[in-house]
């Protein structure tokens, strides 16, 4: 049980190490096929056949992918999750304007985030795991119209790992009990993301390749079809806001914490409210254009 009389739990809830591996392995095996998507020039990459993208991209005994957005600087992929009407989504880029640390500082400064992202309502870190430094976090973002804000209660942890060259943040739903569900929100409960970051040369020194794999249900009564395509056009958009954010954060001296060598800061208290589900508009089924946001 992750709450115990309005207290949350840690065990079985936090990120483990071996979480934290298993998305390291998995950019060591894009690494391993990197001569295949490799271009020219750094941070380019060569168009593949579907049929061999698909082959590669999976690992021994995997389903395989489904490539889906082929570009210049990153590739996108997804495949369905078994037993449900969703996909997992896998991207592989790379930038070479940006410093890996600055990219990763980016990612996990919470108040930073405020600011650059307009469609971010609440963002706040609720509480702190002493043990592994994972915390949980409440996140509310705004979503397409006609659908209500989601809301997302989830616990991250992040490393850097200096002696591999390595930096990996890994987040995923969990439940606690200052934060029920709020009837102006619709509570995303499935949801897990992993991002790998790899320096070309090292964190402070501008170029890294990324690799980001997604999912979630964000409760929606729109066509798979239309799911996908928002969450396929979404995620490509939230990582070049955030390369934005980087840049600008870089060139504009703006102040954001050192994630690398800062210790934990005190966690603030989180004000609950009444629980109750909430209920999606209906809509024709059409797709509108896409603004979903990634944690």
């Amino acid at each position: 049980m992750a709450t115990l009389a309005g207290v949350f739990v840690w065990d079985g809830q936090r990120i483990e190490e071996e979480e934290l591996q298993r998305s390291a392995q998995e950019m060591k095996h894009m690494e391993n096929i990197s001569s295949l998507l490799q271009g020219g020039s750094p941070g380019e990459y060569q168009r593949l056949d579907p049929k061999l993208g698909r082959e590669a991209i999976a690992a021994p005994g995997e389903q395989p992918w489904e490539m889906i957005m082929d570009k210049k600087h990153f590739k996108l992929w997804r495949r369905p999750i078994e037993g449900t009407h969703l996909y997992q989504y896998r991207v592989f880029g790379s930038y070479t304007d940006v410093t890996p640390r600055q990219f990763f500082n980016v990612q996990l400064d919470t108040e930073y985030r405020k600011k650059w992202d307009s469609l971010v309502i609440k963002l706040d870190v609720i509480e702190r795991d002493l043990a592994t430094g994972s915390e949980v976090i409440h996140w509310v973002t705004h979503f397409p119209y006609p659908m209500y804000s989601r809301d997302y209660v989830y616990v991250r942890r992040y490393s850097v790992d200096k002696e591999n060259n390595l930096m990996v943040l890994v987040s995923r739903a969990v439940e606690h009990p200052s934060v029920p569900e709020d009837p102006e929100y619709v509570r995303v409960r499935t949801y897990e993301s992993q991002m790998v970051i790899r320096p070309h040369k090292t964190f402070d020194e501008n170029g890294f390749d990324y690799l980001l794999t997604y999912s979630d249900n964000p409760q929606t009564v729109f066509p798979r079809y239309c799911v996908s395509w928002m969450v396929s056009s979404g995620m490509p958009d939230f990582l070049e806001k955030l390369h934005t954010a980087a840049l600008k954060a870089k060139k504009m001296e703006i102040e954001v914490r050192d994630y690398m060598s800062a210790k934990p800061i005190e966690s603030g208290g989180s004000e609950g409210k009444a629980s109750m589900a909430a209920a999606e508009h209906k809509s024709d089924g059409t797709c509108s254009p896409a603004q979903l946001e990634y944690a």
